[in-house]
């Protein structure tokens, strides 16, 4: 079965970064993209891959500082992410890739997609807020987080972190997230640079989610001009992992359609 293992990939330099990226499959199949969550690698959708459709060509990047790519000098926003991806797109020269992103990962890939001329096929975005407007409900939350918090209530993440990153450090990791997470200015969220997205969008969020909540999410598919979306019962903010199965099937019918 396909899998994200940390093993068969290589690494672009990036200005001062080194990303890894994976690439599994026929270079001559349609072209996914995969962009995880804050504080997480590729491998968190592996759940999903032998769920999608055999003719696919499957590219998983590890986002700045996370897993097994580096910091860099730059520090991270949303725009920084959002330039690695295009470059290495660029670098592997995909045609109309899609883009399946969680969380932060969805953050980037609206950036992404807000601009016609990257010539985006379809976008699916898991978790994922796109306007600042909107974390008013978890500002304080988010801006709470530190490493020893994190450590505390996602231990195996840490490990994981500390065992694949060439040059750890979980505290410069976990600060320059929470400035991430709440950047207001315009290398932050798309916000309402949406609205110029042209390809077909899958918005999936999971029923329970308190990150991001139905107002927001209401929100985001009322300026989306070939928006869907999936509410996901009795699951929370990792929809994909929760309830792979279900989340797998909108996934697998929104790629055929």
């Amino acid at each position: 079965m396909p899998a994200f293992d940390h093993k068969s990939g290589k690494y672009f330099e990036i200005d001062s970064a080194r990303i890894y990226v994976e690439d599994i499959g026929d270079k001559n199949k349609r072209p996914i993209v995969f962009l995880h969550g804050g504080m997480g690698t590729i491998e968190d959708f592996n759940a999903l891959l032998p769920l999608l459709d055999p003719n696919f060509r499957l590219i998983g990047i590890d986002s700045r500082g996370h897993g097994k790519s580096t910091m860099g000098n730059f520090g991270l926003s949303y725009r920084i992410l959002e330039e690695d991806v295009l470059r290495i797109i660029d670098r592997l020269e995909l045609k109309r890739p899609i883009l399946i992103g969680f969380s932060d990962g969805g953050i980037t890939a609206l950036r992404i997609a807000s601009n016609p001329d990257n010539k985006i096929d379809k976008l699916v975005v898991i978790g994922s807020s796109w306007h600042y407007k909107y974390l008013y409900k978890t500002k304080e939350l988010l801006g709470s987080v530190t490493a020893e918090s994190w450590k505390t209530k996602f231990p195996e993440t840490f490990e994981l972190y500390q065992n694949l990153n060439p040059e750890p450090d979980f505290n410069a990791l976990t600060a320059a997230s929470v400035a991430m997470w709440l950047d207001d200015s315009i290398s932050g969220h798309p916000n309402e640079n949406v609205v110029k997205i042209d390809c077909p969008v899958l918005v999936v969020r999971g029923d329970k989610d308190h990150l991001v909540d139905l107002e927001s999410t209401f929100g985001l598919l009322q300026l989306l001009r070939k928006g869907h979306f999936a509410n996901v019962p009795f699951v929370g903010h990792e929809a994909h992992t929760e309830d792979f199965e279900v989340v797998g099937g909108f996934v697998c019918g929104f790629l055929r359609g």
